[in-house]
């Protein structure tokens, strides 16, 4: 009986349960047996020379240090790992296992000429270990050698059993290499293990294409249908091979032919809608889409996206119905779907119907909020539909909560915020939207420098106001909000008034019935003392405004009391007592009969 020395523990472990039952008998043959039989290994060992024991010693101690690096390894701290390695193959260089793991380590530090060598020796040291070979044949793909690393694993295909999960690697790497007959070869064999693949067939299709093997493609198309019998995605590929080399009536013939098997499959009655088309035979094409869209089960997102494309084709009344027509299939059978409420918001905004187009994209918005265009609509539409600005702000807000990374929605968050007079709210959000956009959009930064104008010059920071006007100006001089509230703003300062007077001018020379523009533009000319011109331009303003506001009332009286009609100046003031935007001063004018400033 042999026990080593090292498995005596184990053995102790074994005979323990016996020592408790107390039998003592038992537990002392069994020692006489462990130690006559330790005693014959012992003495039958040969002894060994100084030699032999030195290189067993530094064979220990090489395997210390490989342990110790495969343990910083599975740590990830690769530096030690390393150390230790380098340390284990000074011990012990002929060792194939060390040269192998300073192989894997220096391929991770990208370093592939020397893990290469490493590798080379691993294969030298033990030429049957197939992951040695196997981390030749990363490297020389890590170094675009794909034609060396291609041999490696037809190496070991060659010598090996169960090899086939090789086979897929080595037909990628005869492609990466343009060997195509090669990879044709090794998908050929593929297929044989595997079975008809879709991933296989298609890469065997590109291959046959490449090499302008039109039949043979399509052959593979072919199998794979029929390997898969009622699966229109096959059908879909073949056809596309098929239309995208100029044979649209093949592709017809295949489509037909299986829309006669399966005639529910509104996916191949999408592709005879293509293809028709395409063949402008639009009657028919048309039929075969309004089939597809009858069908419930057509995927939403592809009928949003189909309906989106027809939508852009050029306006006509038979369009008009089919689109109306579709309208309805999608608004019955996809109403939950956020994309198909999108697409028919687009659609209500491309022919006129504004508020019509705002309830397909709120609608939209409450299924899915994360979708930055349709929010974008919404806002915009609010703003030109006029509507509250509070509400507009619940869309703004939102848009910021969901992506504060775009300038727009901070933009759009201000300007709501400004029309509430929420001035140091509309300035921070003002601020975000040109710090967000550092001049990447030009147009967005003259419009966030207008508004942040207007909030600053609510807040009394006026030289910063006017400061963000100038910088707007230089984007674009012509911008008429900023013009028209520059202008107004330095004339109640009145301060360069001759600059104010060429902005206000501008914009009533371009805009003549504009009752803001004449009425900011009489104002300038009042504070510039030409009374009598400035009567002119505010006759104007009142006579293109259907329901003046209290502030224009207001200004043509004080212009009239300027020119000494003081009678008709206090009408006009009392025109103007109890409406908005008039000035703190009113009351004393109507009582004193007197301008005040």
């Amino acid at each position: 009986m042999n026990i080593p020395i090292n498995k005596i523990a184990v053995y102790g472990k074994f005979i323990s349960p016996f020592y408790r039952r107390g039998s003592r008998i038992v537990l002392f043959f069994a020692m006489l047996m462990l130690l006559a039989g330790m005693s014959t290994e012992l003495y039958a060992q040969k002894k060994l020379s100084k030699k032999e024991r030195k290189q067993q010693q530094k064979e220990t101690l090489a395997s210390r240090y490989f342990v110790e690096g495969q343990k910083y390894l599975l740590l990830e701290e690769y530096e030690k790992a390393y150390f230790y390695f380098e340390k284990a193959m000074e011990q012990n260089p002929d060792e194939p296992a060390i040269h192998f793991k300073l192989a894997e380590m220096l391929t991770r530090a990208n370093k592939l000429d020397k893990a290469l060598e490493y590798a080379e020796t691993a294969v030298e040291l033990n030429p049957s270990n197939k992951y040695y070979h196997l981390m030749i044949a990363e490297i020389y793909s890590k170094q675009k050698k794909a034609k060396e690393a291609a041999l490696v694993l037809q190496g070991l295909m060659e010598n090996g059993e169960n090899t086939q999960q090789y086979i897929l690697e080595l037909a990628s790497l005869y492609l990466s290499s343009n060997e195509l007959d090669k990879a044709l070869d090794a998908l050929n064999e593929a297929e044989e293990h595997y079975g008809v693949v879709e991933q296989l067939t298609a890469q065997k299709q590109r291959i046959y294409l490449k090499k302008n093997n039109l039949e043979s493609a399509v052959e593979e198309g072919e199998k794979l249908i029929e390997a898969h019998p009622g699966n229109p995605q096959y059908v879909l590929a073949l056809v596309e091979i098929l239309f995208n080399n100029n044979k649209l009536q093949s592709a017809i013939q295949l489509v037909e032919q299986n829309m006669e098997a399966y005639p529910d499959q509104p996916e191949l009655q999408l592709a005879a809608f293509t293809l028709y088309k395409e063949k402008k035979e639009l009657k028919k094409a048309h039929e075969f889409l309004i089939r597809a869209f009858a069908n419930p089960d057509l995927d939403p997102e592809t009928k949003a996206r189909t309906f989106s494309e027809v939508s852009q084709e050029m306006r006509s009344a038979p369009n008009n119905e089919l689109l109306n027509r579709l309208s309805e299939y999608m608004e019955e059978h996809h109403p939950g779907s956020a994309t198909v409420q999108a697409a028919l918001g687009e659609r209500a905004l491309m022919i006129g119907e504004k508020e019509k187009a705002l309830e397909y994209f709120q609608s939209a918005a409450a299924k899915t909020p994360a979708d930055a265009q349709v929010l974008q609509n919404i806002i915009s539409l609010m703003f030109e539909l006029q509507k509250d600005f509070g509400e507009i702000e619940a869309y703004t807000i939102l848009g910021v909560d969901e992506f504060p990374e775009k300038p727009e929605f901070w933009f759009f968050d201000g300007t709501a915020k400004l029309g509430q007079k929420k001035q140091e709210e509309a300035r921070a959000s003002l601020e975000q939207s040109l710090a967000l956009n550092k001049g990447k959009n030009r147009q967005l930064e003259m419009m966030s420098l207008g508004q942040l104008g207007d909030a600053l010059h609510y807040l009394e920071e006026k030289e910063a106001a006017f400061e963000a006007y100038d910088k707007a100006l230089e984007i674009n001089p012509n911008n008429e909000h900023i013009l028209n509230n520059y202008a107004y703003f330095l004339s109640l300062e009145k301060k360069d008034l001759e600059k104010a007077k060429n902005m206000s001018g501008k914009l009533v020379k371009k805009f003549p019935e504009n009752s803001t523009y004449l009425d900011t533009h009489a104002w300038v000319l009042f504070q510039l003392g030409d009374y009598r011109e400035a009567k002119a331009y505010m006759e104007r303003a009142l006579n293109h405004q259907e329901e003046p506001n209290g502030v224009m009332y207001e200004h043509y009286g004080d212009i009239l009391y300027k020119l000494g009609d003081e009678k008709e100046a206090v009408l006009y003031w009392k025109k103007a007592e109890g409406l908005e935007e008039t000035s703190r001063f009113l009351s004393e004018k109507i009582k004193n009969k007197k301008y005040y400033e």
